[in-house]
């Protein structure tokens, strides 16, 4: 810094760290409002961190440096003074790299007196390895270039900082030959300098995260690029919040896993690699007669048992009874497959799926394609009863207690999510539905992700939106998987549908067919897992759907679970679990967090520390996620608990006042 930014920062200095009061006064414990500043200029590696912060439900403000109407970053806009106590307005900062605004930069200076007065950390998104941020140049032992593959790993000092929640290796991805996807810097640690996450390079180590201290101030230094959905940065994203806010802050993050698996005890009809359709399915031209079904044995429900074990992960069993007691009809009056689930049934989660499967929409008119809405003679759209939907959430559920089957009533997924709208068709919901709800008790309907990502009112229950996962319903080998893939995502000249044709910016088409013997396992299998993982590192709690079918025969469902809990459990210490949890416990938190969000944008949140002591007081009703420290205390009317409950190194939860209480008073350790 040269003379001028010194005297700037000098100045700004005496405008934030110095009360009014005289020098011989008492010094003043300042208040820290917990919420983040963002410096964002547009890049990716700012909007990782933004959307970490947003997803995880911290606060933030943001500065677009492109606005020509954007604030001025001084002291004003910094620091302040409430009740007589001197107040940062953040209690961290984000910038795009060390320094944004230019060397001499006021602003700069504000900002770095701001820091040193206060002790607020700050975050270079990616700059490059240079002496300004406590790195030698990359020509001096270091690396710059590509970074695909790269098979970095947290240091010791990372892990007993924060990065601890880690397994040790941070691998970037390599999806592609030949397309770049990621570049960075490896830089040799100069004096000030902290590595948390290295990579190997000749001769050695050298860095591309870590801690430089100098001059009164912390900055976390990234010196590699990247986005918000790629594994390296999610798996760090954790990592670097808690650096930035000292481990206090707004918002908790957890790492979601759960899988339903729909139509139990009933058939899935399967594909025809003849017809490249599902013969049974209306759309299916030439498939009369052609029919053929899909169902688990009492083998493959007795694997589901001993699998479930070995990889402690509980499956949840979505079931149709009605059609159960229809092939078991149909078969002789005989179910291994049934008497097998039934005797294991204390080994599952079971979630009522409606008794026989119907539509529970409106009366279809299948001779069309695709398929209409029927009317009746004065144009009304003709919709399954109230009644009838009733009696389908009924008999199932009555049907599991005959049976000894614990359910949550309160928890509904419908055949095919219907009853809910379903665009084109039908854009509004069966008027029928919400009431049926109501009559049974349900206050969580399962929707489909993919049409409907947000959580949104159904009457008086809430929807809770599921990934569909791309193992396919109709297929019952891995032979079969491949040859609908290779039917979906390859060209007409292929002997493909010709969808990438139309939509050339579907990411998962295939530039030639896959290989029906191995395509399924090589394929789609890392390419499925891959996806189901990004999901799991990102903080959402939306379950996953399968079928029943991908626990029979060929058993395709369980090479992509094996993947992602294997891979997860690779990467991540013990101390940050997967959170399998059912439908009920994701809709409440879909429900508190949209509450959160809500508060938030609306500014009724006030947080702060001041010393050892936080506060958060939030509307009512508003539930506030708060993370903290190991040790911390929640007070209560009459002494103080242990607050939270421990994942990935810190404590988090939930938290509202206590009874006769205005806010949630936290104590540091």
């Amino acid at each position: 810094m040269n003379r001028v930014a010194a005297a700037m920062a000098a100045a700004a200095l005496m405008s934030v760290a110095v009360p009014a009061a005289t020098a011989q006064a008492a010094v003043v414990t300042p208040r820290v409002d917990l919420k983040v500043l963002v410096v964002d200029d547009g890049g990716s590696s700012v909007g990782a961190i933004t959307a970490q912060l947003k997803d995880t439900g911290v606060p933030y403000t943001r500065v677009d440096l492109a606005s020509a109407g954007r604030p001025v970053i001084d002291a004003a806009f910094l620091a302040d003074t409430v009740d007589g106590r001197p107040r940062a307005k953040y209690q961290g900062v984000v910038l795009p790299n060390e320094n944004p605004f230019g060397e001499g930069s006021a602003e700069m200076a504000a900002l770095t007196a701001y820091e040193t007065a206060y002790g607020i950390r700050q975050v270079d998104a990616y700059t490059w390895a240079h002496p300004g941020v406590g790195l030698e140049y990359t020509d001096n032992g270091g690396y710059s270039g590509q970074l695909d593959g790269t098979q970095a790993a947290v240091t010791a000092a990372g892990k007993a900082g924060p990065f601890g929640y880690l397994g040790g290796q941070v691998a970037f991805e390599d999806n592609s030959a030949v397309v770049p996807e990621s570049f960075g810097f490896m830089g040799k640690p100069r004096t000030g300098y902290t590595s948390y996450l290295d990579a190997p390079v000749t001769g050695g180590r050298a860095s591309l995260v870590g801690e430089y201290a100098h001059d009164g101030r912390s900055e976390l230094v990234v010196t590699f690029g990247y986005n918000q959905y790629q594994q390296q940065f999610r798996l760090l994203a954790r990592g670097i919040v808690e650096w930035l806010t000292q481990g206090v802050h707004l918002g908790q993050e957890r790492s979601y896993f759960a899988v339903h698996v729909d139509d139990v005890f009933a058939p899935d009809a399967r594909w025809s690699k003849e017809l490249d359709c599902t013969p049974g399915d209306y759309a299916c031209a030439g498939g009369e007669g052609k029919e053929s079904t899909i169902r688990m044995t009492a083998a493959d429900a007795q694997y589901a048992a001993q699998w479930q074990t070995s990889k402690n992960f509980k499956l949840d069993m979505l079931f149709n009874a009605g059609a159960g007691e229809e092939w078991k009809a149909e078969n002789g009056g005989t179910d291994a497959l049934t008497a097998q689930l039934v005797a294991d049934r204390a080994k599952y989660r079971w979630m009522n799926h409606t008794y026989s499967h119907p539509f529970l929409g409106c009366v279809q008119d299948t001779s069309t394609n695709p398929w209409t809405c029927t009317k009746n003679a004065q144009g009304a759209v003709n919709w399954m009863s109230r009644a009838e939907i009733s009696a389908q959430i009924r008999d199932n559920n009555n049907w599991a207690l005959s049976k000894g089957i614990t359910t949550d009533r309160t928890e509904l997924v419908t055949g095919e999510h219907s009853g809910l709208k379903t665009l084109p068709q039908q854009p509004q919901d069966n008027p029928n539905l919400a009431g049926a709800l109501a009559d049974n008790g349900v206050k969580w309907a399962g929707s489909d992700n993919s049409r409907e990502p947000d959580q949104r009112a159904v009457g008086a229950a809430l929807t809770v939106p599921r990934y569909p996962m791309n193992v396919y319903y109709n297929t019952g080998t891995n032979a079969e998987m491949a040859d609908e893939y290779n039917w979906i995502y390859t060209s007409r000249a292929d002997g493909g549908s010709g969808i990438c044709e139309d939509n050339p910016a579907t990411s998962t088409c295939l530039p030639a067919p896959l290989d029906t013997a191995t395509g399924y396992l090589d394929h789609i299998v890392p390419a499925e897992a891959r996806t189901a993982l990004r999901h799991v590192l990102a903080n959402d709690p939306r379950p996953h759907y399968v079928h029943q079918s991908n626990l029979a025969e060929d058993r395709t469902l369980y090479p992509v679970l094996n993947q992602v809990l294997d891979t997860y459990r690779s990467l991540y210490a013990p101390s940050a679990p997967i959170v399998n949890q059912s439908m009920k416990d994701t809709g409440v938190e879909l429900q508190r967090r949209a509450a959160w969000d809500k508060a938030l944008a609306a500014g009724k949140v006030t947080a702060y520390r001041i010393g050892k002591d936080v506060v958060v007081k939030a509307p009512s009703g508003v539930v506030a996620p708060v993370t903290a420290p190991n040790g911390t205390k929640k007070q209560m009317l009459l002494g103080t608990t242990d607050f939270g409950t421990a994942y990935a190194g810190t404590r988090s939860a939930w938290t509202a006042p206590e009874l006769l209480q205005s806010a949630v008073t936290l104590k540091l350790l």
